[in-house]
Protein backbone atom coordinates (compact mmCIF):
# COMPACT_ATOMS: atom_id res chain seq x y z
CA UNK A 1 0.00 0.00 0.00
CA UNK A 2 1.44 3.64 -0.38
CA UNK A 3 -0.11 6.06 1.30
CA UNK A 4 -0.29 9.92 -0.02
CA UNK A 5 0.02 12.20 2.84
CA UNK A 6 -1.99 14.97 0.20
CA UNK A 7 -4.17 17.78 1.21
CA UNK A 8 -6.09 17.58 -2.74
CA UNK A 9 -7.62 14.95 -3.42
CA UNK A 10 -7.82 15.37 -7.40
CA UNK A 11 -3.56 15.12 -7.09
CA UNK A 12 -3.62 11.84 -5.53
CA UNK A 13 -6.95 11.00 -7.84
CA UNK A 14 -4.57 11.55 -10.98
CA UNK A 15 -1.82 9.04 -9.38
CA UNK A 16 -4.32 6.66 -7.80
CA UNK A 17 -5.63 4.81 -11.07
CA UNK A 18 -2.20 4.18 -13.14
CA UNK A 19 -0.56 3.01 -9.66
CA UNK A 20 -3.69 0.64 -9.38
CA UNK A 21 -3.11 -0.91 -13.07
CA UNK A 22 0.29 -2.15 -11.46
CA UNK A 23 -0.93 -3.70 -8.24
CA UNK A 24 -0.31 -1.04 -5.93
CA UNK A 25 -3.01 0.34 -3.50
CA UNK A 26 -3.22 4.18 -3.02
CA UNK A 27 -4.72 5.90 -0.09
CA UNK A 28 -4.76 9.76 0.27
CA UNK A 29 -4.60 11.13 3.84
CA UNK A 30 -4.61 14.63 4.67
CA UNK A 31 -2.40 16.12 7.48
CA UNK A 32 -4.69 16.18 10.39
CA UNK A 33 -6.26 12.38 9.95
CA UNK A 34 -2.32 11.69 9.26
CA UNK A 35 -1.18 12.70 12.68
CA UNK A 36 -3.76 10.44 13.88
CA UNK A 37 -3.49 7.97 11.85
CA UNK A 38 0.43 7.04 12.75
CA UNK A 39 -0.13 8.12 15.91
CA UNK A 40 -2.75 5.07 16.61
CA UNK A 41 -1.39 2.46 14.43
CA UNK A 42 -0.48 -0.74 15.07
CA UNK A 43 3.23 -2.62 13.82
CA UNK A 44 0.99 -4.05 11.01
CA UNK A 45 -0.63 -1.38 9.27
CA UNK A 46 2.68 0.17 9.24
CA UNK A 47 4.75 -3.11 7.88
CA UNK A 48 1.76 -2.94 5.18
CA UNK A 49 3.05 0.72 3.60
CA UNK A 50 5.25 0.51 1.05
CA UNK A 51 6.05 4.05 0.45
CA UNK A 52 4.88 7.22 1.55
CA UNK A 53 4.18 10.08 -0.44
CA UNK A 54 4.81 13.54 0.81
CA UNK A 55 3.08 16.42 -1.13
CA UNK A 56 1.15 19.36 0.13
CA UNK A 57 0.49 19.33 4.18
CA UNK A 58 1.44 21.10 6.97
CA UNK A 59 4.72 21.08 8.03
CA UNK A 60 6.67 18.59 5.87
CA UNK A 61 9.86 18.37 7.45
CA UNK A 62 8.06 17.18 10.81
CA UNK A 63 6.05 14.66 9.19
CA UNK A 64 8.98 13.23 7.41
CA UNK A 65 10.85 12.73 10.77
CA UNK A 66 7.60 11.25 12.43
CA UNK A 67 7.89 8.58 9.77
CA UNK A 68 11.09 7.65 10.23
CA UNK A 69 10.45 7.10 13.93
CA UNK A 70 8.08 4.07 13.04
CA UNK A 71 8.91 2.90 9.31
CA UNK A 72 11.54 2.09 7.26
CA UNK A 73 9.17 1.99 4.52
CA UNK A 74 10.89 4.61 1.26
CA UNK A 75 9.89 8.36 1.62
CA UNK A 76 9.27 10.53 -0.86
CA UNK A 77 8.36 14.31 -0.88
CA UNK A 78 6.82 16.23 -4.15
CA UNK A 79 7.82 20.20 -3.97
CA UNK A 80 6.69 22.81 -6.14
CA UNK A 81 9.84 24.10 -7.19
CA UNK A 82 14.12 22.90 -6.58
CA UNK A 83 15.18 24.89 -3.21
CA UNK A 84 18.00 24.01 -2.23
CA UNK A 85 17.43 24.88 1.76
CA UNK A 86 14.24 22.65 1.64
CA UNK A 87 15.90 20.05 0.17
CA UNK A 88 18.96 19.97 2.33
CA UNK A 89 16.41 19.99 5.41
CA UNK A 90 14.32 17.28 4.08
CA UNK A 91 17.62 15.22 3.75
CA UNK A 92 18.07 15.99 6.75
CA UNK A 93 14.55 14.42 8.16
CA UNK A 94 15.30 11.17 6.67
CA UNK A 95 13.56 11.16 3.14
CA UNK A 96 14.54 8.83 0.57
CA UNK A 97 13.97 11.47 -2.62
CA UNK A 98 12.79 14.63 -2.88
CA UNK A 99 10.90 15.06 -6.51
CA UNK A 100 9.89 19.23 -8.13
CA UNK A 101 6.32 18.41 -9.81
CA UNK A 102 4.87 17.74 -11.93
CA UNK A 103 6.28 14.77 -12.04
CA UNK A 104 5.11 11.69 -14.30
CA UNK A 105 3.59 8.65 -12.59
CA UNK A 106 6.10 6.34 -14.56
CA UNK A 107 9.09 8.46 -13.38
CA UNK A 108 7.90 8.21 -9.37
CA UNK A 109 7.10 4.15 -9.52
CA UNK A 110 10.74 4.20 -10.84
CA UNK A 111 12.12 6.25 -7.85
CA UNK A 112 10.51 3.75 -5.24
CA UNK A 113 11.15 1.18 -7.28
CA UNK A 114 14.78 2.39 -7.03
CA UNK A 115 14.94 3.08 -3.64
CA UNK A 116 13.15 -0.67 -2.44
CA UNK A 117 16.43 -1.71 -4.47
CA UNK A 118 18.70 -0.05 -2.37
CA UNK A 119 17.23 -1.17 0.60
CA UNK A 120 17.15 -4.79 -0.18
CA UNK A 121 20.63 -6.94 -1.18
CA UNK A 122 20.57 -10.73 -2.48
CA UNK A 123 23.15 -13.44 -1.27
CA UNK A 124 24.78 -14.98 -4.05
CA UNK A 125 25.73 -18.23 -3.31
CA UNK A 126 25.12 -20.45 -6.34
CA UNK A 127 23.49 -23.84 -6.02
CA UNK A 128 21.27 -26.16 -8.01
CA UNK A 129 18.22 -24.28 -7.87
CA UNK A 130 16.84 -21.61 -10.40
CA UNK A 131 17.69 -18.20 -10.58
CA UNK A 132 14.39 -15.90 -9.52
CA UNK A 133 13.85 -12.29 -10.38
CA UNK A 134 11.90 -9.98 -8.34
CA UNK A 135 10.81 -6.52 -10.09
CA UNK A 136 8.82 -3.47 -8.38
CA UNK A 137 7.84 -1.44 -11.76
CA UNK A 138 4.50 -3.67 -12.47
CA UNK A 139 6.70 -6.58 -14.62
CA UNK A 140 6.44 -10.17 -14.08
CA UNK A 141 8.99 -11.84 -12.13
CA UNK A 142 11.66 -14.13 -14.09
CA UNK A 143 13.35 -17.07 -13.13
CA UNK A 144 16.44 -18.18 -15.51
CA UNK A 145 15.56 -15.11 -17.47
CA UNK A 146 12.21 -16.68 -18.63
CA UNK A 147 8.96 -14.45 -17.43
CA UNK A 148 6.65 -16.25 -14.84
CA UNK A 149 3.69 -15.21 -15.30
CA UNK A 150 1.62 -13.91 -11.95
CA UNK A 151 -2.04 -12.62 -11.75
CA UNK A 152 -1.56 -9.37 -9.84
CA UNK A 153 -2.06 -10.11 -6.54
CA UNK A 154 0.37 -13.10 -6.43
CA UNK A 155 2.89 -10.79 -8.25
CA UNK A 156 1.93 -8.35 -5.62
CA UNK A 157 2.32 -10.72 -2.64
CA UNK A 158 5.81 -11.49 -3.95
CA UNK A 159 6.86 -8.33 -4.68
CA UNK A 160 5.97 -7.01 -0.86
CA UNK A 161 7.56 -10.57 0.88
CA UNK A 162 11.05 -9.60 -0.74
CA UNK A 163 10.46 -6.02 0.32
CA UNK A 164 10.62 -6.37 3.43
CA UNK A 165 14.46 -8.00 3.17
CA UNK A 166 13.62 -11.73 4.88
CA UNK A 167 11.53 -10.91 7.73
CA UNK A 168 8.31 -12.50 8.49
CA UNK A 169 5.08 -11.23 7.76
CA UNK A 170 1.43 -12.33 9.06
CA UNK A 171 -1.33 -12.83 6.87
CA UNK A 172 -2.72 -9.45 8.01
CA UNK A 173 -0.09 -7.56 7.16
CA UNK A 174 -0.41 -9.00 3.60
CA UNK A 175 -3.67 -8.32 3.07
CA UNK A 176 -3.38 -4.65 4.21
CA UNK A 177 -0.02 -4.21 2.12
CA UNK A 178 -1.96 -5.51 -1.06
CA UNK A 179 -5.76 -4.58 -0.36
CA UNK A 180 -5.15 -1.63 1.82
CA UNK A 181 -6.11 -1.28 5.60
CA UNK A 182 -8.53 0.99 4.49
CA UNK A 183 -10.61 -1.68 2.60
CA UNK A 184 -13.28 -3.19 4.21
CA UNK A 185 -15.20 -5.09 0.78
CA UNK A 186 -12.37 -7.97 0.90
CA UNK A 187 -12.12 -10.85 3.41
CA UNK A 188 -8.77 -11.34 4.96
CA UNK A 189 -8.92 -14.87 4.39
CA UNK A 190 -8.22 -14.69 0.56
CA UNK A 191 -4.60 -13.93 0.98
CA UNK A 192 -4.42 -17.81 1.99
CA UNK A 193 -5.78 -18.41 -1.51
CA UNK A 194 -3.21 -16.28 -3.40
CA UNK A 195 -0.35 -17.59 -1.29
CA UNK A 196 -1.05 -21.65 -1.98
CA UNK A 197 -1.47 -20.61 -5.99
CA UNK A 198 1.90 -18.67 -5.57
CA UNK A 199 3.67 -21.34 -3.92
CA UNK A 200 3.12 -23.78 -6.44
CA UNK A 201 4.09 -22.06 -9.67
CA UNK A 202 7.21 -21.28 -7.45
CA UNK A 203 7.65 -24.81 -7.05
CA UNK A 204 7.20 -25.85 -10.55
CA UNK A 205 9.68 -23.37 -11.95
CA UNK A 206 12.30 -22.92 -9.26
CA UNK A 207 12.55 -26.61 -8.27
CA UNK A 208 11.44 -26.00 -4.91
CA UNK A 209 9.25 -23.10 -2.56
CA UNK A 210 11.13 -20.14 -1.44
CA UNK A 211 8.33 -19.55 0.85
CA UNK A 212 8.49 -20.52 3.95
CA UNK A 213 5.40 -19.82 6.50
CA UNK A 214 5.30 -20.63 10.08
CA UNK A 215 1.64 -21.03 12.30
CA UNK A 216 1.34 -17.89 14.07
CA UNK A 217 4.31 -16.44 13.00
CA UNK A 218 3.63 -15.79 9.31
CA UNK A 219 5.31 -16.39 5.57
CA UNK A 220 9.11 -15.26 4.67
CA UNK A 221 10.86 -15.68 1.71
CA UNK A 222 13.65 -17.48 1.58
CA UNK A 223 16.55 -17.03 -1.07
CA UNK A 224 19.75 -18.28 0.12
CA UNK A 225 21.06 -18.45 -3.24
CA UNK A 226 22.16 -15.87 -6.53
CA UNK A 227 19.27 -13.72 -7.65
CA UNK A 228 19.18 -10.83 -9.82
CA UNK A 229 17.69 -7.50 -9.57
CA UNK A 230 16.47 -6.24 -12.54
CA UNK A 231 20.04 -7.16 -14.51
CA UNK A 232 21.91 -6.23 -12.36
CA UNK A 233 23.65 -8.92 -9.62
CA UNK A 234 23.51 -7.79 -5.91
CA UNK A 235 25.27 -9.58 -3.26
CA UNK A 236 24.85 -9.16 0.41
CA UNK A 237 24.89 -10.91 4.28
CA UNK A 238 23.68 -14.78 3.69
CA UNK A 239 20.09 -14.52 4.84
CA UNK A 240 18.41 -11.94 2.98
CA UNK A 241 17.16 -11.91 -0.27
CA UNK A 242 16.88 -10.35 -3.51
CA UNK A 243 14.53 -7.65 -5.32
Amino acid sequence: MIIFLEERPLVVDGYKGRFEQAGETVARIGSQEFEEWIGVSGDEDLASVEAFIIGECDNPEGQVARIRKVSEAPVVVLIDARNLEQVVRLFNCGVDDVVAKPVHYQELAARIAAIKKRLIRAEATGGRHRHLAIFFDGRDPEVDGEPLSLPRRERRILEYLASIRGRRATKSQIFNAIYGVFDEHVEECVIESHISKLRKKLKMRMGHDPIDSKRYLGYRLELGREVTAGDEVVEAEAGSIAA
